[in-house]
């Protein structure tokens, strides 16, 4: 591959605005606040923004990429991505001191693809799937293979040189490995169709069992593929839009350019329980993951699945550190029933942003509802506000959301 010298020259120049930021006292302090509260002392509740509707926030012109290379248009997004959320919504986002340069990693599968059908208006702007079920048969579960991983070692070499020159004196740069999505049923309801997963729990539960045992001796050999290549990520310090900064991962014993899944997190999730029971979750996802996550330095767990009612069986898989209460949680009984070993991750609802108006004295209280909670029982406590489809095309509701959570987070500790 080869670079334009414009793109370069957008490349370097995007750094050395990133590492203005990076290299900063704020920057440093916001990092030592979140390896505080995963050490186990919360100095304050933190607060991330993640997954964000983008094609609804560019206000200037910034947000719009020209580097024509695919894989450095992906490094270009990162920084105009991240500068923007750093100039307009910061709270406690933390930007690593280096460029990311992601490994050229190859995945074959699990040997299926979703298949569905899309609804006729073409003018549904978020486009909504009937999936199809693949799992007609109990032999059916044949169908998902062990994926092979690979890593192109000369083309690794070839992108370390070429970056070295792009950011020479600007930036320095790691390469960024696979961190695990471990959500099994996301997948399974791609495959099938949530309504056909629920149906099959009732009348078929073996062929649930069996599908959900190919996948966890599949994924076990993807962990020792991962592993015997030294594959593993341990330089984004994040895991599912949550920052992963602490004092004992990686372990002092970590090999940088060899590190393993015990060296880093993954993130588990079961989405499609929150309308089964939790002796259904214990069942069919816990029993599995009890199998996966020892071979872990740390898990979060959770994304908009209700756990509150299930805690307990939670709290039976190993190397947890976070658990997610999403807006289908009741946050008071979340924060009893939640140990207080475990971080209350709380993702404050994005529906306050889809309104038809943007209502502060809301937001205000729900930011102040969940730092109560967390706060009568103990609880170190993180707030992750994500998922966000739309902001009704006006960036502002985002960016005071963030100052109000900057704030109340800040109101909480005085």
């Amino acid at each position: 591959m080869s670079i334009r010298p414009e793109d370069r020259n957008t490349l370097r120049a995007l750094a050395e605005r990133y590492m203005s930021y990076a290299l900063s006292d704020k920057n440093n302090e916001k990092r030592l606040l979140w390896r505080s509260l995963n050490d186990g002392k919360m100095i304050k509740p933190m607060v991330g923004i993640d997954q964000m509707p983008w094609n609804e926030l560019d206000i200037d012109g910034f947000l719009f990429c020209t580097v024509e290379d695919p894989y450095y248009r992906r490094i270009e997004w990162n920084l105009r991505s991240e500068i923007y959320k750093w100039e307009h919504l910061p709270v406690d986002m933390v930007l690593n001191p280096y460029v990311l340069l992601p490994r050229p990693i190859g995945n074959t599968g699990y040997g299926l693809r979703p298949q569905y059908e899309l609804p006729d208006n073409p003018a549904n702007k978020f486009v909504s799937k009937r999936y199809a079920d693949q799992f007609k048969e109990p032999e059916d579960v044949e169908k998902i293979k062990t994926p092979v991983i690979t890593i192109d070692r000369e083309a690794e070499v070839r992108i370390i040189s070429e970056a070295a020159d792009i950011f020479d004196g600007i930036a320095p740069t790691k390469m960024q490995g696979i961190v695990l999505h471990l959500g099994f049923w996301d997948w399974i309801a791609q495959w099938m169709g949530v309504e056909n997963c629920y149906i099959e729990l009732m009348d078929r539960p073996e062929m649930m069992h069996a599908i959900m045992e190919r996948l966890t001796t599949a994924t076990l050999s993807v962990i020792e593929q991962i592993n015997s290549q030294g594959l593993y990520d341990v330089n984004c310090n994040m895991c599912h839009c949550s920052y992963t900064f602490s004092s004992d991962l990686p372990s002092a014993s970590c090999d940088k350019d060899n590190p393993t899944s015990r060296d880093g997190w993954g993130f588990g999730m079961a989405q499609l329980f929150t309308s089964v029971s939790p002796q259904i979750t214990e069942e069919f996802e816990v029993n599995y993951m009890q199998r996966i996550f020892p071979h872990f330095g740390a898990i979060y767990y959770g994304c908009c699945d209700r756990l509150d009612d299930r805690l307990d069986k939670i709290c039976r898989m190993p190397n947890i550190r976070k658990i997610s209460c999403s807006p289908w949680s009741d946050r008071d009984n979340f924060a009893a029933n939640l140990p207080d070993k475990y971080i209350m991750s709380n993702k404050p609802s994005p529906a306050l942003l889809a309104q038809p108006s943007f209502d502060e004295d809301a937001v205000r209280a729900d930011l102040r509802h969940t730092v109560a909670a967390a706060k009568k029982y103990g609880l170190r406590l993180e707030m992750l506000l994500k998922d966000i489809s739309t902001v009704k095309n006006d960036p502002r509701r985002l960016f005071r959301w963030a100052q109000i959570a900057e704030e109340e987070t800040l109101r909480a500790v005085m």
